[in-house]
């Protein structure tokens, strides 16, 4: 049974970004949420991010303004996150 999973992005953003994709090999549903700052801006993350939403088309949300996704409140954000079987932090 396809599991559905949540990848919290902060410290290891690059990290994170590359679980989620190699997360997706098991056909489980994963959804990513950058959280509590800007998304850093270098050649590593560029590559995972596009790997995550243009390859994979995973949906990307957050709480902070400064991204360029879809923006969610925290309290928006933690009713989404009781919906998981499995939220990963990073």
């Amino acid at each position: 049974m396809a599991k559905k999973i949540a990848v919290l992005v902060r410290d290891r953003q690059a990290e994170a970004l590359r679980m989620s994709g190699g997360l997706t090999l098991l056909d489980d549903s994963v959804e990513v949420y950058i959280l509590d700052k800007k998304l850093e801006n270098n050649k590593i993350i560029a590559k995972h991010l596009d790997m995550v939403q243009n390859m994979l088309g995973l949906p990307v949300f957050t709480n902070c303004k400064d991204n360029s996704y879809e923006y969610l409140t925290n309290e928006k954000l933690a009713n989404k996150l009781l919906n998981y079987d499995i939220v990963i932090p990073y």
